[in-house]
């Protein structure tokens, strides 16, 4: 089975471009930078609550706890909210009326109902066919996550479990490496 692609910055820079310009952006970008910033799969970022995000205050959280019932593989985990999502989150808050109940789901659809992961997966098919970008599917943001990660030193035990994975050998297959990445490895030495 082919992966999904990594996206480049040019192409990821690309892609926001087209979701902010089309209907539902703030939605849309938040959908993606969860994806992109954090990790997150498909169902993860339709099981999400506004509760999960932010508190009772109105203040954006520092951590995501994903209960087990939004994960893959049934197991909690925590993710991390850094300075980028936390920026992502601040603007589609500005953005968006959304429903103060902390039940209520994070993400809408036009028919202000909540996303199913297969329906979320389809928006992000939309989306990177509109931004022209071949191999991408809704994984992408989560294989360039890790790699990005992997390529910046990051231990693998962090990597994965932060990925929320169980074993090593399913993390280091997200692991893209091309050329470039080999060429600067054989410099180091």
């Amino acid at each position: 089975m082919k992966q999904a692609k990594v996206l480049s910055d040019a192409e990821l820079k690309r892609l926001l471009a087209v979701v902010d310009a089309g209907r539902h952006g703030s939605r849309n970008r938040l959908a993606v930078m969860l994806s992109h910033l954090v990790g997150l799969r498909v169902g993860e970022i339709a099981a999400l609550k506004v509760g999960d995000l932010i508190d009772g205050e109105g203040k954006i959280r520092d951590q995501i706890l994903l209960k087990a019932s939004y994960t893959k593989g049934n197991q909690a985990r925590t993710v991390f909210v850094s300075r980028k999502l936390r920026k992502e989150v601040e603007r589609f808050l500005a953005a968006e009326t959304m429903a103060k109940d902390p039940a209520a789901p994070l993400l809408m659809t036009q028919k202000w109902t909540a996303f199913s992961p297969n329906t979320l997966c389809q928006l992000f098919g939309s989306l990177y066919g509109k931004a022209g970008i071949d191999g991408a599917t809704s994984h992408s943001g989560r294989r360039g996550f890790i790699t990005k990660l992997a390529h910046s030193g990051v231990s693998a035990k962090v990597i994965m479990t932060l990925a929320g994975h169980r074993h090593l050998t399913t993390t280091q297959r997200y692991i893209e490496v091309h050329d470039e990445m080999l060429r600067a490895a054989v410099e180091v030495v």
